[in-house]
């Protein structure tokens, strides 16, 4: 008899949830996690960055209340108390996930794991190794920052996000951030948001490349506007250090162009993690640095599954929450209500940011005749009295059945509103249902109203 029926190995979003959803169908489980519980979302990611991002909002806004007669004198911000802060946060929550573990009778095992074979892990922990035996093993290693082969990225004050949210006492002077994705796009405006001179730069011909060009080319103008310098096309090849302090050499358009900063942030993405989970005559299937798993999540080795970042070609803690528990279900012959295929997606720039399904040049690539309809929101009540930048709400229908499959959201609070829509893509209703809905006012969502007319104008 082994030692639990399932041990999750990792214990982030993905894994914590796996194996809380394991115990609540009455499987022997165990989680090994050799960092913190909550993985990189709650500790190096998600909930670090939300909570800066909220901190230095919090600062601009004191700044700026005088438009709406708020004059609060010689405003400060004192950095190392933001960063206390965002770790108060991550350790309460953290709190929270040991809190469910326990009472869910789900062992904690603290060490690095190793496969040894299918159904036998090792746990190198404080104590030393010991071997553990289980029916199944579930994967959940997650992900870490990329550093590619750029002359010069090895030097001192070139930075990961892990590095960057580690924290400091002072606000650099000047960054330049190699990145216009979701992670450099964060951390820009939290930076500018302080008064940091920040430098953008992004190897496309827009910011948030992968998402709808309207989105990526209104945020660019909206960060400039903050004071923030944006080089989009711009190839970065090597960094320097110099007397200026560390010197970005990029080529823009066939021009050569170099930008300093007192520090530097790599922030080009993120890779599946899991050097050394396998032994040497342990050789999983891949696809690229992903593990490959089949519909349930089964990798090629024998009872051994995986799930989130380290199998996933979305890197988000939702879907691999998601994918935790379906992935679960499956092993215990049940299905999991959750649609998989329907993944919203947010970015938690000034003003938000959120996506979900195909956008309307996407769809046409599928072969979809899509149309779309776009709410400016410059008469949005809300968003006049916020007055957060030019915001918009632009939703995508099939011509052919009337049906919503996008939505493309710009606007404050789009991360609470997305969710409606996403409940529309799963559900398969028609811009005529939606129409349908009665919406609050004053409120930012009375703008889908406007924006589901102008699509039903072109159905």
């Amino acid at each position: 008899m082994s030692d639990y029926q399932l041990i999750v190995i990792g214990a982030g979003p993905g894994g914590y949830t796996a194996a809380l959803e394991a115990a609540k169908l009455g499987l022997h489980t165990a989680v090994v996690e050799r960092r913190e519980v909550g993985g990189t979302c709650l500790n190096r990611g998600c909930i670090p960055t939300k909570t800066l991002l909220h901190a230095s909002q919090v600062y601009r806004d004191a700044v700026n209340g005088s438009s709406a007669g708020v004059h609060a004198g010689d405003i400060t911000f004192n950095l190392g108390e933001m960063f206390a802060y965002k770790r108060a946060v991550s350790e309460k929550l953290r709190g929270g996930i040991h809190a469910l573990l326990k009472g869910a009778k789900v062992d904690l095992l603290e060490g690095a794991a190793h496969i040894d074979a299918p159904g036998r892990v090792t746990v190198a922990g404080p104590e030393g190794d010991t071997v553990y035996t289980a029916d199944r093993i579930l994967a959940a290693t997650g992900s870490v920052p990329v550093r590619p082969p750029i002359p010069g990225l090895d030097l001192p004050g070139v930075m990961t996000s892990d590095e960057l949210l580690e924290g400091s006492d002072s606000l650099y002077e000047s960054l330049v951030i190699i990145g216009g994705g979701v992670i450099g796009v964060e951390f820009a405006t939290f930076y500018a948001n302080l008064g940091c001179r920040v430098t953008l730069i992004e190897g496309m011909d827009r910011l948030l490349p992968t998402m709808d060009r309207e989105l990526g080319q209104n945020l660019g103008q909206i960060l400039k506007k903050q004071g923030v310098e944006v080089l989009t096309s711009a190839m970065v090849r090597r960094v320097e250090q110099t007397p200026e302090g560390l010197t970005v050499h990029v080529d823009q358009k066939g021009k050569e162009k170099a930008v300093s900063g007192e520090k530097v942030l790599c922030a080009i993405g993120r890779r599946p993690c899991w050097d050394g989970l396998f032994a040497p005559e342990l050789v999983p299937e891949t696809r690229g640095r992903s593990l490959l798993v089949d519909e349930d999540f089964r990798t090629s080795i024998p009872g051994v599954y995986a799930i989130g970042d380290v199998s996933a070609v979305i890197q988000l803690a939702h879907v691999a929450a998601a994918q935790g528990i379906a992935c679960v279900n499956r092993m215990c012959g049940r299905q999991s209500a959750t649609d998989l295929n329907v993944v919203p997606s947010c970015i938690y720039s000034s003003p938000e940011i959120a996506v979900v399904g195909l956008t309307e040049a996407e769809a046409k690539e599928q072969g979809i005749n899509a149309v779309s309809g776009k709410c400016t929101m410059f008469g949005n009540a809300r968003t006049v009295i916020e007055d957060p930048g030019r915001c918009f709400m632009k939703l995508v229908a099939d011509r052919d059945t009337g049906r919503l499959i996008g939505a493309q959201l710009m606007c404050q609070h789009a991360s609470d509103i997305i969710s409606q829509l996403s409940a529309a893509l799963v559900n398969g209703l028609t811009v005529n249902q939606l129409l349908s809905v009665m919406r609050p006012h004053p409120s930012f969502e009375e703008a889908m109203t406007e924006a589901l007319e102008r699509l039903a104008e072109k159905l």
